[in-house]
């Protein structure tokens, strides 16, 4: 399946990336807190962002019901909702905690979500841009359960669980996720095992970019991926709070201290 495209234009502004905000982990009084200091970040680059990139994980869990939405994040909402007011663009990438993320975003806010990579090409300059989770070699266990997660028939029978159930159930299963994580000590570098690295490898064979920016790793990376291409990661904001920062020539990985 060919890639989803997006072409962008600067005028004098700058484009900014995020990733893995995880709002609503670990509990309550944490995320809050959290989410005060992203509404921070988006207020100070408001003036010159050409566009914002939200590239996955946003939330520790989210699921659309008929005609219910997970309870919360009414600041973060409404700090978009203003910046779409202002003729702000804002894309949204869903990824392995938010993956059940339909069209909420795009039918209340004017969001596009995206469920897979896109190519995007500001300029003259060309990029891929996506979550990341189950790309690249190994980890078959995830690319499988991915695969019944979105399945058609997973959702429908998902969405028949009372929220207050599901809800608990999917937050339950988000936490084990983050501990496995910890226990397999992924939030280091891994060097040659950098399976997103790798997939950024692979693709540069047959199709250029020249950079790729993925979240998902937790870690902030900048890694060469051929003579003319860089790879990005995002890193996160549970501890780290970085983004990248796109004035047209070349993107910086910065930490928001705010």
């Amino acid at each position: 399946m060919q890639a989803a495209s997006l072409h962008l234009e600067l005028e004098g502004k700058k484009v900014f990336f995020a990733s893995d905000f995880h709002l609503g982990a670990p509990n309550s009084e944490t995320s809050k807190i959290r989410e005060r200091k992203i509404i921070r970040w988006l207020d100070s680059i408001e003036e010159e962002a050409a566009a914002i990139f939200l590239v996955g994980d946003l939330f520790d869990f989210w699921f659309e019901y008929g005609k219910v939405i997970p309870k919360g994040f009414i600041p973060f909402i409404s700090k978009i909702s203003q910046l779409r007011d202002k003729n702000i663009p804002v894309y949204f990438f869903t990824g392995n905690h938010d993956l059940w993320m339909k069209g909420y975003f795009t039918e209340e806010l004017g969001i596009p979500v995206f469920h897979e990579p896109i190519e995007l090409k500001i300029g003259n300059v060309s990029m891929m841009v996506g979550h990341g989770d189950g790309l690249g070699p190994g980890d078959h266990k995830y690319k499988f359960l991915k695969k019944v997660f979105v399945h058609s028939l997973s959702k429908w029978l998902f969405k028949w669980l009372h929220p207050d159930i599901g809800i608990k159930i999917a937050h339950a299963w988000s936490g084990h996720s983050r501990i496995t994580n910890i226990e397999k000590d992924e939030n280091r570098f891994l060097g040659d095992d950098e399976w997103l690295w790798a997939y950024c490898k692979e693709v540069e064979q047959t199709h250029h970019h020249d950079f790729y920016i993925f979240g998902h790793r937790h870690l902030p990376l900048e890694l060469e991926v051929g003579e003319n291409s860089t790879y990005f990661n995002l890193g996160e904001w549970v501890s780290q709070y970085t983004y990248l920062e796109f004035d047209g020539n070349k993107p910086i990985l910065k930490t928001f201290e705010g």
